[in-house]
């Protein structure tokens, strides 16, 4: 039986597409790979949660999963029961997350502030009723004042029915 080894070095930060690490995991879909060897978990996954996904996906796929830096190797008890505690952790920070978001929330609500996207195009509300009130067409006030003709249609329909 021959050996291959495929080796795919990706070594960009903060991407959000991942084609190289894609391309591993299509190869492990395919069987065409008996193992994964990265250098640090943190270089594999984006997050604990994405982490845990493609851990989780390998795992099934029987395609092992080593780290060299952190010692785990999802090929062992030991290293599933490591990965059975990243997925503990990565719903304990998803659920942090989600309290610190609706804390944070409260909180600007309670100062007043707004929510949200910002409000950018209610601003040329009173410019987009004038315009349209002598005579000019959704399209004409859409490209004089640089916003969409479902943006002038929206103040129009809005102003109408308040």
């Amino acid at each position: 039986m021959q050996q291959s080894l495929l080796e795919i070095e990706d070594v960009e930060s903060g991407a959000k597409d991942r084609k190289k690490r894609e391309k591993l995991l299509e190869a492990a879909r395919r069987r065409d790979i008996d193992a994964v060897l990265v250098w640090k978990l943190d270089r594999w996954g984006r997050s604990i949660h994405d982490l845990f996904l493609t851990l989780k996906e390998l795992t099934d796929l029987d395609v092992a999963f080593i780290s060299l830096t952190e010692a785990v190797d999802m090929s062992t008890p030991i290293g599933r029961a490591v990965a059975g505690l990243l997925s503990v952790f990565a719903a304990f920070e998803r659920e942090l997350l989600k309290e610190r978001v609706k804390a944070g929330i409260a909180q600007a609500r309670k100062r007043g502030q707004r929510h949200g996207r910002p409000p950018t195009v209610r601003k040329y509300a009173t410019k987009v009723k004038r315009l349209f009130q002598q005579g000019q067409s959704k399209a004409a006030i859409a490209s004089q004042l640089k916003i969409s003709r479902a943006s002038v249609r929206r103040l129009l329909t809005n102003s109408s029915s308040g």
